[in-house]
Formats: structure tokens, sequence, C-alpha cells
């Protein structure tokens, strides 16, 4: 075990978060060591090491490089193309964050002797009665907490989180008061960083690159009573064209892959009726994608696997948590309860829509980050995680 010291490993993107957390880390009296991993390169691009390489020399601090491509292609990259191929939705920065990023930072600071490790992650911590709890960060609107509900006290009582206290506007001033005009206007990143747009586009992608693809020419066809599918092309034996179909099983229209939909998606069907529809249910053995009504998908309790909780005397059987299933404005209250074969049972006390097998769920109390889990069904679990 590493003895405490004020030196920090501060994970540093090359973006405005992690370099005003450099700034305020040494503000505060720090020995700060920057480390950049190289995750994914979007379109071959390099150009964030330079710029975290250039702030680390112009802060006077050590910094090196991580390539962790390798690791993040098979524990991140491979799991979100086989999550959607299994007819889930994946998270994959939920799954970085918890199982890669942080779990890193730990490993290389104990290499080097330092104690802490560090990210420009919008959140804050606190300790109670010996226990280290995540909260929400001063700026809601950026507020991260939603992607750290699996992160375990080992890695909570190293955690520094400078940018906590402040700002994204605050954030970019800090920058440009202390004379980092590139810094203070950098862009913020949007999206999956290895698939920021589309990921339908990302996934036949990859499909291709990877040697998964084949191509059949034969033609759709549909009598009166029944719809029958046939490929004119496939971007995998696993991607093409089936069947929309609403929730008695009638044929409404084909869809090009069912890993091309999500639960609750309307927009981007490709399809026009004279009334709203959203998927309800995705079937990857038939190929099928089940339309509904959108109160048709409302749920009033799921099943997690793969889950943390930070303390379960705060969280089990409480009638006051909030459930999370979305990053950003979204608050639902419920009851968790742990079942007999270890599962997570969330009872929600107000129905909500949308909700997706392979999405996190993530649980707060008294203002504290208390745990999540992966959001599986009542009959199978969909996790790819080991508790």
């Amino acid at each position: 075990m590493i003895e405490k010291n004020k030196r920090v490993l501060l994970g540093m993107s090359g973006g405005t978060d992690s370099s005003v957390a450099a700034m305020r880390l040494l503000e505060a009296g720090y020995e700060v060591i920057g480390v950049t991993f190289r995750f994914y390169e979007l379109n071959g691009s390099t150009e964030y090491l330079e710029d975290a390489r250039n702030l680390a020399e112009r802060l006077g601090i050590r910094h090196i490089t991580y390539d962790a491509r390798e690791i993040f292609a098979r524990q991140i990259i491979e799991y979100f193309v086989q999550e959607y191929l299994a007819g889930r939705t994946p998270v994959p920065c939920t799954l970085c964050n918890n199982y890669l990023k942080w779990p890193l930072l730990a490993k290389i600071a104990d290499e080097m002797g330092v104690f802490y490790i560090a990210t420009g992650h919008y959140a804050r911590n606190i300790r109670l009665n010996e226990t280290v709890y995540i909260t929400h960060a001063a700026d809601l609107d950026k507020d991260q907490t939603f992607f750290l509900w699996g992160l375990k006290q080992d890695i909570l009582n190293r955690m520094l989180l400078p940018m906590g206290d402040i700002t994204k506007v605050e954030a970019r001033a800090w920058a440009a008061e202390h004379g980092f005009r590139k810094v203070a206007t950098k862009k913020d990143s949007i999206g999956v960083c290895f698939c920021p747009m589309d990921y339908r586009t990302f996934l036949k992608d990859w499909l291709v690159r990877n040697g998964q693809t084949s191509v059949s020419n034969s033609e759709a066809s549909i009598n009166d009573s029944q719809a029958t599918v046939s490929d004119k092309q496939t971007w995998s034996d696993r991607i093409r064209r089936g069947r929309f179909i609403d929730e008695k099983g009638r044929f409404i229209a084909w869809h090009e892959g069912y890993p091309f939909y999500t639960i609750g998606q309307r927009r981007g069907l490709g399809i026009h009726l004279n009334r709203p529809v959203f998927v309800k249910e995705i079937d990857p053995e038939k190929n099928e994608v089940v339309l509904a009504s959108l109160s048709a998908l409302e749920k009033t309790e799921m099943w997690l696997k793969d889950w943390n909780l930070v303390n379960q005397e705060r969280t089990l059987g409480r009638a006051d948590i909030i459930v999370k299933i979305r990053y950003r404005k979204q608050e639902n209250h419920g009851t968790i309860t742990i079942t007999p074969d270890h599962l997570l049972h969330v009872q929600l006390h107000e129905p909500l829509t949308a909700v997706a097998p392979g999405q996190a769920a993530a649980f707060y109390g008294d203002g504290l980050l208390l745990g999540g889990g992966i959001i599986g069904s009542p009959i199978k679990s969909c996790g790819l995680l080991n508790n």
C-alpha cells in the first residue's frame, strides 16, 4: 500500500477540464504528474497528445504517455459491438471509467509510488464515517457522477476531483486568466470518444474491418398472410433485413437489422404511420423489432446485475432513493432490494419509459452517489462484467 503523500497522477486528455485540473492541483500544493492514455485515435489524430505534452511543459510538470489501445479495443470497443449484436444498449463510458480508466490510473500510480489519482471529472467526494462517497458537482449541467457508480473504496480513497467545485464557464475563465487561451477555447467532446456520431456507421465499419461481412442477392417477398425475410445485403450473419412488428406480432414494415435500433427509439425508424411508435422490444434470434405506443414502454421495476453499492445500509429498502437511467434531466424514486440470485431489484415509484437492457442505472440518496448496476430483464440478465 502506497503511503499518503502530496504527489498525484492526473489523467490528462489534452482538453479543457483535465488541463485546468492540473493548474488547480498545482495551486493546491500537489506535485502533479500527468498521464495521457492512448485509448482510441479518431481518424488517426494525435493532436491531443501534443496538447497534453505542451501544457505539461508549460506548467513544468512531468508527463508520460500510456498506450492502452489494445486493452481499450478488447474491453470497451468489442463489448460495445457485442452488446448491440445481442440486442442490448451498451454504456461504454461507464464501463471505461469504472473498469479501465480509474483502475489504470491506480496501477500506474502504484508503480510510481504516487498515492493520489485525479481526473477532470465534474464531481466531488466526501468522507463519512470512514467511507468515501462521490457527490454532485457544483455545475449540475456538467455533473458526471452518473458514470462513476462502479468505483470501490480502493479507488475512492485516493481520488482527487479538482473540478468539482467550479463550473465549466469558470474553468474556461480560469484557463484564460492564467494565459492558456487555447485551453480556454477548446470545444467540448461530444458522445462516445470512438463513436462521436451515429453508432450504426461505426458498427458497420467495425464489422467490415474485422472481416464479418457477407452479401446475399435474394429478394424480399410478402404475401397476404405472412411477411417473410430474405436479405439483399447483410453486414454480418447477425445484421440483416428484418421485420418491424406490433405487440401482437403483426408485420408493420421492414427494418435494416435489429442492432441498429434501441429501446425507446422513435426517430430514424424509416417508416411513416399515422401515429407515433417507439421501439419496445428487440428479439435478436428472430431479427424482429417490436413497435408500440409510448405508454406501452412504461416499466415499474427492473433488475440489475454487475452492481456496486457503496453502502448497503444507506441504500437497501429505503423509499427515498433516487434512480437515474440517464445522464441528465431524469430522476425517479425507487426501492432497492437484493434478490436470492444476487440481482438488484428496483421497484420504481413512478413508471419509467425506455428502460433498455444493457444500460446503466445509478442510485442517489442524501446527495450521495450510492452505487448502480447494469439493467437486465426479468428473465435473463445482460451484463458482460463479473460482480
